[in-house]
């Protein structure tokens, strides 16, 4: 492993119980008050390290038992500024993390454990994702300057159209930004995304595929589609006022792909799907989405079970749709069905 940085040798003579004392007190980095103890009492301070030395590095701990130069040299000791290649630690730290060589090793691995259990409490501290719901509440606590927004659209235009409307939006306690702007079906890759940024992923005459909807559930990433960019921008605006109150939310309850299809004189055009997640029930509003952009939403017309009308189909199940004033459907088309559920104020 490779450092380059300044090396502290803490001298013997050092107050020990002043630097232990600093577990008791509410500081995150013990070593720096270490550091202003030594200074103060102990007139061997030094900046140099060699074999033997305590080394403390991020969460690393260890005794040097060899050095090396960048040359491939035996060194016995380094100063500042000196790159050295070092032996002892107990593992690899961190690429950039601080060392420092210590007297007391009890002390050292004391620090060292306090460390890791502080890297472990932030790793299972709950992670708030920004959502429209509670996008003003995060507003008002001074958690929430920057909303980031990922657009994905079905042509390029509608992408800058909307890109421009939202940024513009922006006030004095929150601005508004697109972080990404693309064409095509929202994927995986766009969940990762937001999920890394804190984004809200707003689609527009597009749909995310089974991958991106698993990813969003699983990360608590807010997806928000909408065809009218008014009701983007009202509905955005209105959450960064504290204003929206949805009482409806849409539930996808699943969908079906189109793998033939049947012309009726009496009926128009007959879809014969095979339901591949969820189900599909009688009187449901569908989306119709072709290579991940939405070409038709309206009503289901009928559900048939081979000849029979029934109410709902489950998922591994075939079944014949037809919809409302449309018969414009291609082999390989994905039905979305979905309801429309009211929220309980």
């Amino acid at each position: 492993m490779q450092f380059e940085g300044t090396a502290i040798k803490y001298g013997r003579d050092v107050d020990t119980d002043a630097i232990i004392a600093a577990r008791y007190l509410n500081s995150s980095d013990m070593e720096e008050l270490a550091a202003h103890c030594m200074e103060d009492l102990d007139p061997t301070f030094t900046q140099r390290v060699k074999p033997g030395d305590i080394i403390i590095a991020g969460t690393a701990v260890g005794r040097v038992r060899a050095m090396m130069s960048d040359k491939g040299q035996k060194l016995t000791t380094a100063g500042p500024s000196v790159p050295v290649e070092i032996t002892g630690l107990g593992e690899v730290p961190e690429a950039g993390a601080h060392f420092n060589a210590v007297a007391d090793e009890r002390l050292a691995r004391e620090l060292v454990e306090q460390r890791k259990e502080e890297e472990k409490r932030k790793a299972n501290a709950p992670i708030t994702k920004v959502s429209l719901e509670d996008l003003f509440s995060q507003i008002q606590a001074g958690e929430m300057k920057n909303l980031n927004i990922i657009v994905k659209a079905d042509v390029m235009g509608s992408v800058e159209a909307v890109k421009a409307s939202l940024e513009k939006i922006s006030n004095d306690e929150v601005r508004v930004r697109v972080i990404h702007g693309a064409v095509g079906a929202i994927n995986e890759s766009d969940v990762m995304l937001a999920a890394t940024s804190n984004a809200i992923i707003v689609g527009f005459n597009v749909r995310p595929d089974a991958a991106a909807r698993d990813s969003a559930a699983r990360n608590h990433v807010d997806m928000r589609m909408y065809r009218v960019i008014y009701d983007a921008i009202d509905e955005i605006e209105a959450a960064m006022k504290g204003m929206l109150a949805p009482k409806f939310r849409e539930a996808i309850i699943g969908h079906a792909e189109i793998r033939q299809t049947y012309k009726v004189s009496s009926v128009g055009t007959v879809a014969g799907c095979y339901v591949t997640d969820g189900k599909i029930q009688r009187a449901c509003d569908v989306r119709i989405v072709r290579d991940g952009i939405v070409v038709h939403e309206g009503h289901l017309a009928s559900l048939q079970r081979f000849k029979d009308s029934v109410k709902e189909v489950a998922q591994g199940y075939e079944c014949g749709l037809s919809f409302e004033k449309y018969n414009d459907i291609k082999v390989g088309d994905i039905v979305e069905a979905y309801v429309m559920e009211q929220i309980e104020q």
